[in-house]
């Protein structure tokens, strides 16, 4: 695990410190993202079991179900069917980052499916600007964590509590995230057993807690010990980014389109770089925002696209669509490829990425099953094939990746 920092691969999502919590804890590096911190000697066998879980050296390809889509499968994963949906309470759609599926299906997850919790991210209610992993027992508490958190998280910290617990869970998190937690249950079948439905965010990558404190110094804010609340998103589709200060004053706000293309993204950490699933092929729903309908609004009603991926993912949404709690309408299913075309570029450009590490002789994450060679070969001009090797050597180079990351102490 010490390696995978040292080359730059860790993804943050906590696997190693639910798989070895004697071991390793997480904590917060502000130039890269949540990083393992090594509490004590770690044993040949912890080593191991947190290696096994890490998507940060190596990335899984999801099992196909039968009823999967062959020909979205290669670069999407399993794709079942396809939806458009929002929350049909309207303050939930409102406050929410997209359409509030997420937050929905969280609820209807406790109030109708009498799951025992949902593990999920959410503001530190005491240091705003940084995130803990929690588990709700209440649906209040689901609904007062909506948003997106461009900034470093650990939900897989909760596993560990989750596995000690009765009762079933609903799992929300980052594709990288719902990897690791499937490998644990297959590790487990104990935790297997209480994990009765895994949600997973789209993600284009993690920014650094020092993206945050660019965005908070753009919103005019120098001293973040002096915010309450920072909001990424919501408040509208896509929103706004503002924060609220412990003086009560909110700062104008800056549009999604600003506060990510120009600021966070630039503050992603290194892994999600080279990264190959950016929508949650492990997940039983994967969950997104549909940006082939844009809105001129930043204020708009909020529309979420929701991937079935899994025969418990499609009844979980069947039966919350039944119940009302979801508003959806069927798309086709392509609509994850026309919502988020620069997800698909980044697939079939990936492999000259990571062979542009591999000239250098820099460490890449292995991608066993995903197929990169053929994706970037088929459907890729020449320029981009070139742009894509050529490039990322650059990025490598200015990043100075042969220095290797320091060790969280």
């Amino acid at each position: 695990i010490e390696d995978v920092v040292r080359n730059h691969l860790c993804t943050g999502c906590g696997a190693c410190a639910a798989a070895a919590p004697k071991a390793f804890a997480m904590t917060d590096v502000a130039s890269t993202g949540r990083r393992p911190l090594v509490i004590r000697q770690v044993t040949r066998h912890e080593q191991r079991e947190a290696l096994a879980v890490c998507p940060g050296a190596t990335a899984t390809r999801a099992e196909l179900p039968e009823k999967a889509d062959p020909a979205m499968a290669r670069e999407w994963g399993p794709i079942l069917e396809s939806w458009e949906a929002h929350a049909a309470d309207p303050q939930v759609r409102h406050h929410s980052s997209s359409g509030g599926a997420v937050t929905a299906l969280g609820v209807f997850a406790l109030e109708a499916k009498n799951f025992a919790g949902i593990a999920h991210i959410k503001a530190n209610p005491e240091k705003p600007i940084f995130n803990i992993a929690t588990i709700s027992r209440k649906a209040s508490d689901v609904i007062a964590a909506s948003g997106s958190r461009y900034a470093p998280a650990s939900p897989c910290e909760s596993l560990t509590e989750m596995a000690q617990s009765d009762g079933q869970y609903a799992f929300i998190g980052k594709p990288c995230d719902v990897e690791a937690t499937s490998r644990m249950a297959k590790r487990d079948p104990e935790l297997a057993k209480k994990i009765g439905l895994t949600i997973s965010i789209f993600c284009a990558g993690v920014p650094s807690l020092n993206g945050t404190k660019a965005l908070l110094s753009r919103l005019g804010v120098e001293d973040p010990e002096t915010v309450k609340s920072l909001r990424y998103r919501g408040a509208g589709w896509p929103g706004t980014m503002a924060a609220v200060l412990k003086s009560g004053e909110e700062t104008p706000g800056i549009s999604y389109a600003e506060g990510w293309g120009d600021i966070l993204q630039k503050h992603r950490q290194w892994r999600c770089h080279v990264c190959a699933d950016h929508t949650g092929e492990h997940a039983d729903l994967s969950i997104g925002d549909p940006w082939d309908r844009p809105s001129n609004d930043l204020t708009e009603a909020g529309r979420s696209l929701i991937i079935v991926r899994s025969e418990r993912g499609r009844q979980f949404l069947k039966e919350a669509t039944a119940a009302g709690v979801i508003i959806a309408e069927r798309r086709t299913n392509d609509a994850v490829a026309l919502a988020q075309p620069n997800l698909s570029r980044t697939r079939r450009i990936m492999f000259g990425r990571l062979a542009g590490l591999r000239l250098l002789g820099l460490a890449a994450p292995a991608h066993p099953g995903f197929a990169l060679a053929r994706l970037w070969l088929k459907h890729i001009s020449l320029r981009d094939k070139a742009a894509s090797v050529i490039g990322t050597m650059q990025r490598a180079w200015r990043k100075r990746l042969w220095l290797s990351e320091k060790l969280a102490r």
